[in-house]
């Protein structure tokens, strides 16, 4: 979902990232808004696209610009450099106005599109030390539509690979996903009895121990989310009600996802508070088992500390680290997302309790991490990234803070040392080119000032320390108090 595949299943649930090769465009960013139809003259344009390097894959796409009557002049190929088995495609044609869209309209259908109207100089001219990553909030529907497992596709031995009609209701699941723009609001699912059936046992169940086995935090929101967005043994709560209370109450919002993403599309959502939630619902016959996230897993695991500010904020602060990381540092970041976010736990009032979404959505789990039989060690990074994630069974280890504010504070610092969360081009932190400015160290400061960007919800700015070729402005959140 390839390099380290991590599916985040353990019994009952699983997370909503794998590990995968660096996803890389590196193109110019995409025209969002393509040229309006002005008549028939004919112009020069080209299109950036990728598909599987696979007998016939080509033939296929290439079928279509004659379809379109797409004259093609000039036509290059290379091994993608964001899936290993894929092939990226440069196309420089002449075509109308008319003809080039209807052709990316269809293409769409058959190839990921990378970029159009995409000048012919580009492709030898990118740099290749820094990853692509979107630019604005918009760019998300890039990554988003990203699936790398599942989906539609269910592996022999899933629980409903042999169900017909489960399959043919995931599809449905699949475009609904797909569809989905930027700024649409979520479309309201009609679920099945059997679907909320499932759902109420899942719920039902874990609300039995979560007064003993969860955050303070995660039991303050729960009861919120019952009064605001119907969460109720018998109701499955829609997307668009969770993302319009957790924008007032933490800034972040959801949007559909298919399936499996890759760790760099999956946390450059969190980098603009986005988080990608699946709507589907796990088969009914296992109703305490998933191999992939579900919506039960979403909405119960993740939801209620995302609307917790200081949860919302640590998870931005991973996010923004990924931005333009390189494939060991995302792989990393991933990591401790997976043992702090997904599995992590907490001391309050002398007791553990959990506030990984992993946990929060497995009974089994839940009940095993804070037992005697599970081994229990001090989150730090340095560590934690390193420790292998496993997939079918329960964790060998769990990392726990002495608080749930430690996780937020204190460990900023050992996170920049091993996921390189300062990555900019200062004289105290001579990393990679710059690409985001996040946790600075104590002792350091810059004269630059912060501008609010209301678009992407983020801190944009033009430092000078931050200037590079591939952008001009990057993005700022969060630095340490002493950094002004």
């Amino acid at each position: 979902s390839c390099s380290l595949l991590v599916m985040f299943a353990s019994k009952f649930c699983c997370g909503s990232v794998v590990f995968l090769q660096s996803r890389r465009p590196s193109f110019c960013p995409i025209n969002e808004k393509p040229d309006k139809e002005s008549g028939e003259e004919a112009g020069q344009t080209a299109v950036v696209f990728s598909l599987k390097n696979e007998v016939g894959c080509l033939v296929k796409a290439l079928r279509l610009f004659q379809e379109k009557r797409v004259n093609l002049n000039h036509i290059e190929s290379r091994i993608s450099k964001r899936v290993s088995n894929e092939v990226e495609i440069f196309a420089d044609c002449s075509c109308s106005k008319k003809e080039f869209n209807e052709l990316l309209q269809h293409l769409r259908d058959h190839v990921n599109i990378i970029s159009f109207n995409t000048p012919a100089h580009v492709w030898s001219a990118e740099a290749d030390d820094v990853p692509w990553f979107p630019m604005k909030i918009s760019e998300l529907d890039q990554c988003s539509h990203r699936v790398l497992m599942y989906g539609s596709e269910l592996d022999a031995d899933h629980p409903g690979f042999k169900d017909n009609v489960y399959r043919q209701r995931r599809k449905y699941f699949v475009e609904v996903a797909m569809n989905y723009k930027f700024g649409q609001p979520i479309p309201r699912i009609e679920y099945t009895p059997e679907e909320v059936r499932t759902w109420g046992v899942v719920f039902r169940e874990l609300t039995k121990l979560y007064p003993t086995h969860a955050c303070r935090e995660y039991l303050k929101n729960l009861p919120l989310l019952t009064k605001h967005c119907g969460y109720r043994e018998d109701n499955i709560p829609q997307l668009e009600d969770v993302s319009l209370f957790l924008r007032e109450r933490s800034g972040f919002t959801v949007r559909p996802v298919a399936g499996y993403l890759s760790p760099r599309d999956f946390l450059a959502g969190l980098a603009y508070r986005v988080f990608n939630c699946t709507q589907y619902v796990r088969h009914s016959t296992d109703p305490l088992y998933t191999p992939e996230p579900d919506t039960c897993h979403e909405l119960l695991g993740h939801v209620p500390l995302l609307a917790d500010p200081k949860f919302a904020q640590f998870s931005q602060e991973i996010g923004l680290a990924s931005l333009g990381a390189s494939d060991e540092d995302v792989q990393k970041l991933a990591t401790c997302y997976f043992f702090t976010i997904e599995f992590g736990l907490c001391k309050q009032d002398g007791q553990l309790r959990a506030y990984g979404a992993g946990l929060l959505s497995s009974i089994g789990e839940l009940r095993h991490a804070l037992s005697d039989q599970a081994c229990v060690k001090m989150f730090d990074p340095r560590t934690t990234c390193s420790q292998e994630c496993l997939i079918t069974t329960f964790q060998e280890v769990y990392f726990v803070s002495e608080s749930f504010e430690e996780r937020d504070t204190s460990h900023a610092p050992h996170l920049c040392s091993v996921t390189h969360l300062l990555t900019h081009t200062c004289p105290v932190v001579p990393h990679t080119p710059a690409h985001t400015h996040l946790y600075c160290a104590p002792t350091h400061t810059c004269s630059h000032t912060p501008v609010l960007c209301s678009h992407t919800h983020l801190l944009t700015h033009t430092c000078p320390v931050l200037r590079h070729t591939h952008t001009p402005a990057h993005t700022h959140l969060s630095c340490a108090p002493t950094h002004t």
